[in-house]
């Protein structure tokens, strides 16, 4: 198999990040199977037909249950809302085909369950978007503590600040309606923290949170993409109530005998996008943010006194992941390149014939904390995960 022939439902915000992956993939990594970018659907048809000669699809189509069907699909790619990830991704494990599924990987745990059951009845590849794995310097924070140069793990603290609805009169987007998103800014952002902790450190134990809804009601929306919105003309006559989080924390106790912190909100003004994590071993600790996502902050205890200090490494040499086919040393890659490695992975399993990770299993245990959180939330008391 040379190629393999992709069928895309969503086509906004992730659309477009996965869009552009599979088409820079084969210029980069020419040795990969190469995504051919088959079919896009999207429910408006107008919105889908332009999205397909914007990012270069060879077809359109409003049906997705009839997409799932096609012959001449091999994986089907679910970036549309997260209240029709399970319904879409059971019938493309039905129909035979490998599915890439957007996080977080459903509504509810027991549906994660469900579609991970499914998928491996049908013995096709899962994979989960937790895009941020497969950033060269999160890769070697992993490297570092795999190899022991961090030592005995004690800390992990991570938090993810937005403030793109610190605005009142922001519109209720999809994002902000639990039926359709799941949760807020626990599921949305502290999903992608949840997953980083568990590729660095492992499971957790048991967890203890709070959250809060800071503005209750928002007006309708006229019309939303990605992260923007606006409202309906009458903002006074027409609003309607946030079902979600605005943010949440919480703290953990990993099986290693770690703790963690945790904190996700949208209302952290003068924050677009600060994705950070910070780890503390025996031996030295490492700092990401990904707003600097060359970077890694390292520092090791066994440096000598007159320069004793974290440390910047730019993870853009060719000894990083990734970073040989990309640009000369001290050349910065971005965002979007965080997908393209994600789609290698994807590809690199096809045709190794195994399972890529992040997968099905990774998406139930994120799943698994995200609702053993809400139910501490719920009840007011430590939540062990295993119960769940």
């Amino acid at each position: 198999m040379e190629s393999v022939k992709i069928g895309m439902i969503g086509y906004k915000f992730m659309g477009k990040a996965h869009s552009h992956a599979y088409r820079d993939l084969p210029m980069f990594f020419p040795k990969q199977l190469r995504p051919e970018m088959k079919v896009i659907c999207g429910r408006n048809s107008e919105g889908v037909a332009q999205a397909a000669a914007q990012f270069g699809w060879k077809e359109y189509t409003t049906d997705w249950k009839n997409l799932i069907l096609r012959d001449d699909i091999d994986v089907i790619d679910i970036n549309a809302p997260s209240n029709v990830h399970k319904e879409i991704a059971l019938a493309a494990a039905k129909a035979g085909k490998h599915i890439f599924c957007e996080k977080p990987l459903a509504l509810t745990l027991q549906d994660s369950r469900d579609m991970l059951e499914a998928a491996e009845a049908a013995g096709v590849k899962h994979m989960v978007g937790f895009n941020y794995r497969f950033t060269p310097a999160v890769m070697l924070a992993k490297k570092l503590i795999d190899e022991g140069r961090l030592g005995e793990i004690v800390h992990f603290r991570a938090w993810f600040l937005q403030d793109w609805i610190v605005d009142p009169a922001f519109p209720l987007v999809w994002r902000l309606q639990k039926d359709v998103a799941g949760s807020g800014s626990h599921g949305d952002l502290g999903a992608h923290l949840i997953d980083m902790a568990h590729y660095l450190i492992g499971d957790m134990t048991e967890v203890v949170g709070m959250n809060e809804t800071f503005i209750k009601e928002r007006p309708l929306p006229a019309a939303m993409s990605g992260l923007s919105a606006k409202a309906s003309k009458d903002q006074a006559a027409h609003k309607g109530p946030v079902t979600v989080d605005d943010a949440t924390l919480f703290m953990t106790r990993f099986d290693n005998g770690a703790l963690g912190s945790f904190e996700a909100t949208r209302f952290a003004a003068g924050h677009r996008c600060t994705n950070s994590f910070e780890i503390n071993g025996s031996k030295g600790s490492v700092l990401f943010d990904f707003e600097r996502l060359n970077e890694l902050q390292v520092y090791f205890v066994d440096d000598a006194d007159d320069v004793q200090g974290f440390r910047r490494v730019l993870a853009t040499d060719a000894a990083h992941a990734y970073s040989d086919v990309w640009w000369p040393a001290g050349h910065t890659i971005g965002y979007e390149h965080t997908f393209i490695h994600e789609v290698v992975e994807l590809m690199e399993a096809i045709r190794e014939d195994r399972q890529p990770a992040p997968n099905f299993k990774d998406g139930v245990k994120c799943q698994q904390v995200l609702e053993a959180v809400d139910l501490s939330i719920a009840e007011r008391r430590w939540v062990q995960v295993s119960d769940l």
